[in-house]
């Protein structure tokens, strides 16, 4: 009986501090400054890259904000840690979706990325 209840125990143990995980990354043109090249010459070059990060948990599927919000929180902090003066701008922004899932909570992070550029006058 003694076994059978430290089995018990330990599967519950088990099930208790077990979580998924999964990542997804989405790479779309959704923000609002819409930046076009012209390749045909060298107008432009690459400052550096830059991230943002926005996290939501819910329980029982309640709590945080919308999934659309937590991303664009995300894309507005990669903005902000961007710090844009005169003729830059950020392009190839794509955002990385981690889930993590433990019992009753699940836990959304969204990580924004994306190049910054600065126009040349040429």
């Amino acid at each position: 009986m003694r076994c059978l209840k430290m089995l018990v125990i330990a599967a519950v143990l088990m099930f208790g501090l077990t979580s998924c995980g999964v990542t997804n990354h989405m790479i779309s043109n959704y923000n609002v400054s819409q930046t076009q090249l012209v390749l045909s010459k060298d107008n432009f070059r690459v400052i550096g890259d830059v991230e943002g990060r926005a996290r939501a948990t819910y329980v029982f599927g309640i709590g945080g904000l919308s999934r659309k919000a937590v991303r664009e929180n995300a894309i507005a902090d990669m903005y902000r840690n961007a710090r844009l003066t005169g003729a830059q701008a950020v392009n190839n922004i794509t955002t990385t979706v981690k889930v993590r899932s433990y019992p009753f909570v699940m836990e959304y992070e969204f990580i924004a990325s994306g190049q910054i550029i600065e126009f040349t006058g040429e």
